[in-house]
């Protein structure tokens, strides 16, 4: 099971490509049902995968915290993930899966893991039109084959963790500092952002920055969006900066991820000056390394408002010095 953590450089490098890794594992059986579904979690945010280890449970503690675990010398929350999703495992909760999220460390216990996959994000689908959970953020499909296609949901963690610790999500959405940029007249910001909640913080903390912005679940639906404002732009021979102020990407996003849209911004020389900031929960040297490698112009860690208002202010004023 320490397998995955090998080869971190080869699996960035995946990256390049618009393709990922996905670790599959299942939970248990819905109520009333008698098949397990399969689930899915990018590699990057795994740090590692251990049996279930001894738990020592704090006073008012209650599902689906089961309590903390000593894991190689660091405390981590061990989180019930059957019982978030509504599954009952029938052999127990015998895996751990630690991750990074954030700069946050936490492990979800799960009743067995199957497999690591290769895919392209052309094979993940977004799922807000056809799953009702709010803890599924895409379905993959695992082949290409259209008879025996199966598929893989993929978890939202981002809503799962506000969902245990909201406080901590929120904390500087209070901030009574109006921030405010100078933006040319009809630009606006495009976002791309899979996560529900996710693109609600974003939008609020635009809105408090008085910033216009339009979001779309898919990085192809921003490159999209991005190419017709460009074709806009070129028609009324204006700069692209009049349209589009910068880009806000998530990495992991059915269709195109945010290292591929960055590449495709970045490779054209119409597109290229347009600042583009990748705000993740995919934290960890490996990948900031390589979001310099892509081009992008400023990371930023999920969910710090205070961050990406000082990032965007940086790349907006790195933009107006080149063009002075």
């Amino acid at each position: 099971m320490d397998n995955f953590q090998q080869e971190v450089e080869e699996r960035t490098n995946l990256t390049s490509s618009n393709r990922f890794e996905l670790l599959l594992f299942r939970l248990g059986t819905p109520p009333d049902e008698e098949h397990t579904e399969l689930y899915g979690i990018n590699v990057f945010k795994l740090r590692e995968i251990v049996p279930m280890p001894k738990l020592t449970k704090a006073a008012g503690m209650v599902s689906p915290l089961m309590g903390m675990a000593n894991i190689r010398g660091e405390i981590i929350p061990v989180i019930d993930l059957p019982a978030i999703i509504g599954c009952v495992p029938k052999t127990g909760l015998n895996i751990v899966l630690v991750t990074e999220y954030a700069r946050s460390t936490q492990a979800f216990a799960v009743e067995s893991v199957d497999d690591i996959v290769r895919l392209e994000w052309s094979q993940v689908m977004a799922a807000e039109a056809g799953v009702s959970s709010r803890n599924i953020t895409s379905i993959a499909r695992l082949n290409n084959d259209k008879k025996d296609n199966p598929l893989a949901l993929v978890l939202d963690v981002e809503q799962i963790l506000y969902d245990i610790i909201p406080a901590n999500r929120t904390a500087h959405l209070n901030s009574e500092n109006k921030r405010t940029f100078t933006l040319k007249p009809g630009s606006v910001a495009i976002v791309a952002e899979d996560s529900k909640v996710a693109r609600s913080m974003l939008e609020q903390g635009l809105k408090m920055m008085q910033v216009p912005f339009e979001t779309h679940i898919t990085g192809l639906e921003a490159w999209n969006k991005i190419n017709k404002l460009a074709q806009e732009a070129r028609a009324e021979g204006k700069p692209v900066a009049d349209k589009i102020a910068f880009v806000l990407t998530d990495l992991e996003m059915p269709e195109m991820d945010g290292f591929t849209l960055t590449l495709n911004i970045k490779r054209d020389e119409f597109l290229k000056n347009i600042p583009v900031i990748i705000h993740s929960s995919l934290s960890g040297s490996a990948n900031e390394d390589h979001v310099r490698k892509v081009g992008a112009d400023a990371y930023v860690a999920k969910f710090d408002i205070d961050e990406l208002e000082t990032a965007i202010q940086q790349v907006l004023a790195v933009r107006a010095a080149a063009v002075a």
